[in-house]
């Protein structure tokens, strides 16, 4: 098969970020690194990253955690900074986050060895659902919040956004609270939504992804999934 399916099954991350680990020269099949797409893995062929050899899982976990800020949800960070993989050292097997959330902003994170499905739910056809609860600075008006329900044009790109669903939650002298459901995965997206009709996030946390919820998980908690939120993940 090919290598980056290999690596999905060995739950290493979705097809489409294996294929990134790939091009950075991390990968190599029988001693020999490889760099570029195209390479087939047959039985009896050892693959390591990083040189750790890799082999698929047989034991599929399914994590849901609450991240708190100030964590960098990648494998390893250049710069020293905590990541999300701290939390999870001590697991028998190797998970990895699907999607992302930014080191400023807090809130449910999926984590999985189950490589098919990670690339599944971070398909854009997939459209999951990701909601979030944002403080934003002021108070946005009927039309500025109108334009995020249409779509707007982000700093930085061309493209216009989907259109989101929107709600008020609360209102401060000097803040509102919104809660913005989108489905796509761009760049500090909802951040930059804000901002492209005037206002600045100062509080960003996801509080549901497809049909998972946070529930009454605080900052830093996790738990396994259930078998029935399972089987919703798995029908989306």
């Amino acid at each position: 098969m090919r290598l980056q399916k290999y690596m999905a099954e060995c739950g290493v991350a979705s097809r489409r970020k294996c294929e990134e680990i790939i091009l950075q020269g991390r990968v190599a099949v029988n001693g020999q690194t490889v760099s570029e797409m195209g390479t087939q893995v047959e039985e009896g062929d050892v693959v390591t990253l990083d040189g750790e050899v890799i082999r698929p899982e047989e034991e599929k976990r399914y994590i849901l955690y609450h991240k708190p800020a100030g964590e960098v949800t990648t494998v390893s960070d250049d710069k020293g900074r905590e990541t999300v993989m701290d939390r999870f050292r001590g697991l028998p097997v190797r998970v990895y986050p699907v999607g992302r959330l930014d080191y400023d902003s807090e809130g449910l994170l999926l984590l999985t060895n189950d490589g098919a499905l990670a690339q599944r739910l971070t398909h854009p056809s997939c459209e999951v659902d990701k909601t979030y609860l944002a403080r934003v600075t002021g108070q946005p008006t009927a039309e500025e919040l109108e334009r995020l329900r249409k779509g707007v044009i982000m700093e930085g790109d061309e493209r216009r956004t989907w259109p989101a669903k929107v709600k008020v939650l609360r209102t401060g002298e000097i803040w509102t609270e919104l809660l913005i459901t989108i489905h796509e995965g761009r760049n500090r997206q909802v951040r930059r939504m804000a901002a492209a009709i005037g206002h600045q996030v100062v509080l960003l946390r996801r509080v549901r992804f497809g049909p998972l919820d946070l529930g009454g998980l605080r900052r830093g908690e996790w738990r396994e999934l259930t078998e029935g939120e399972l089987e919703k993940l798995k029908r989306l």
